[in-house]
């Protein structure tokens, strides 16, 4: 994936990448890769029996690893900088990520608060982490000499995480990788490939939760034969969930780059990179604070979606400080504020100018992003609020309200929590809000006053 190159993408995905965010990101004007036009259907039963476990899970962790990782440059050089496949290769024998790097990933994924890991298999490189019989390009025969998906999927379970594969349909090395949408001949060995390493990964590290495919150019999802693959990953996994970039719907949607909910009650997953690049790039600095990544947790929470947060370990395996100092940071977060995520439900209130919401029942969790000191406010808030308390302390917080109004007061100068201070609100029903009430509604003096 590549959040900079809009243009090209554009062409080469023919439906086009959303605009990237580096911060938090509401509506989206772009469509999403493997996105549809209309507002596809809600979940069926069988959907929501396999996605249980993820609606609940809420935040992942995604890795992107492969030779683009030693050469540093972003996971897009190959293709960016028209790098020729013989020089590429080279990077394959140099390539040694240290032996139990995966589980510091996992580690961090369960200190951050994440449920599930998904880690790319294959690349568009085209170089393969795994064990497989149909090509040498991969990292048993090459580099690390070692199953690298094998050592992913034992750390991901050592931690207690579901265990998910990203995999690319475009592969820029294959011969057949760019012929296939012109010969015949090319696209039938190459849908028989793609169909067999694919069918090597559900079939030879056991279950596996999620399936989540990337760019599916040159072909659309005939050319793919995508039904004959969604219905031998389902023969292999049947409890297995699988995204809509083979060009079906799937079971969930993947905005990128941007948080968008899908209508109709779809299952989505917001991605996301920590800073500018899937793969690791040494140059790019351009984190994102903790705070951002909470806010998005919480816009993704609020609208019933999934957030797949990036890493891009170095070549090594080891993970960037930044990166860990980030995380981190979010964990000591989600170890208070945790359950206002994961246990939420959709969620109506949205309008604060320095706070969001989640909710759990009747329980409003506003989020305050940019604390005010000693009071803050919902306009609009159409039911009676019972009790309030700080979720960091357990202090109850005082409040008024009256049917324009909620008005709690008495808190502390300083924020009491960080990144994001929450107040946990009961009400005596689902909360709703209504600014427009407000607006319309409310008493307006004299001019004389």
């Amino acid at each position: 994936m590549d959040p900079k190159m809009l243009s090209r993408r554009d062409v080469l995905l023919g439906g086009g990448a959303a605009m990237a965010s580096l911060g938090v990101a509401g509506t989206a004007l772009a469509q999403t890769p493997g996105a549809q036009p209309d507002a596809p259907p809600a979940s069926t039963p069988d959907q929501l029996r396999r996605m249980k476990w993820w609606h609940e899970a809420k935040f992942g962790m995604f890795i992107h690893f492969g030779l683009y990782s030693q050469h540093a440059r972003h996971e897009w050089a190959m293709e960016d900088e028209a790098i020729p496949i013989p020089e590429y290769q080279k990077l394959a024998p140099v390539f040694n990520p240290a032996p139990g790097s995966q589980r510091q990933w996992a580690k961090l994924a369960k200190a951050a608060g994440m449920k599930y890991m998904v880690m790319t298999t294959k690349h568009h490189e085209g170089f393969c982490n795994f064990d497989t019989k149909l090509t040498n390009y991969n990292a048993v025969k090459q580099g690390p000499k070692r199953d690298l998906v094998r050592e992913y999927v034992d750390a991901a379970r050592a931690e207690g995480l579901r265990v998910g594969f990203y995999y690319s349909l475009m592969d820029w090395h294959h011969p057949d990788g760019a012929k296939c949408a012109t010969d015949e001949a090319a696209r039938r060995r190459f849908v028989d490939y793609t169909h067999g390493l694919i069918r090597e990964l559900l079939t030879n590290y056991g279950k596996i939760d999620v399936l989540w495919y990337d760019v599916s150019w040159p072909l659309k999802a005939d050319g793919w034969e995508s039904e004959k693959m969604n219905k031998m990953v389902f023969s292999l996994q049947p409890d297995i969930i699988v995204n809509n970039r083979n060009g079906l719907l799937g079971d969930f949607s993947t905005p990128e780059q941007h948080i968008t909910a899908e209508k109709g009650g779809r299952a989505w997953e917001s991605c996301m990179t920590l800073n500018d690049s899937w793969g690791f790039q040494r140059a790019d600095d351009n984190w994102k604070s903790s705070k951002t990544i909470v806010r998005n947790l919480i816009t993704c929470a609020h609208d019933g979606g999934n957030y797949l947060l990036n890493i891009g370990p170095q070549p090594d395996g080891g993970i960037p400080p930044e990166t860990i100092r980030v995380l981190s940071e979010v964990g000591r977060w989600m170890d208070t504020n945790g359950h206002t995520i994961y246990a939420s439900d959709i969620c109506l209130p949205r309008r604060s100018n320095y706070a969001s919401f989640t909710r759990t029942g009747n329980t409003l969790f506003m989020h305050v992003h940019f604390w005010p000191g000693e009071d803050v406010s919902i306009a609009g808030l159409m039911v009676k609020a019972k009790s309030a308390k700080l979720l960091k302390t357990g202090q109850s917080v005082t409040f008024t309200q009256d049917e324009f109004r909620l008005h709690l007061t008495g808190l502390p100068m300083d924020a009491p929590d960080t990144p994001v201070t929450t107040i946990a609100i009961e009400c005596d029903g689902e909360p709703t809000q209504d600014t427009d009430f407000v607006r319309k509604n409310r008493l307006r003096p004299s001019v004389n006053i």
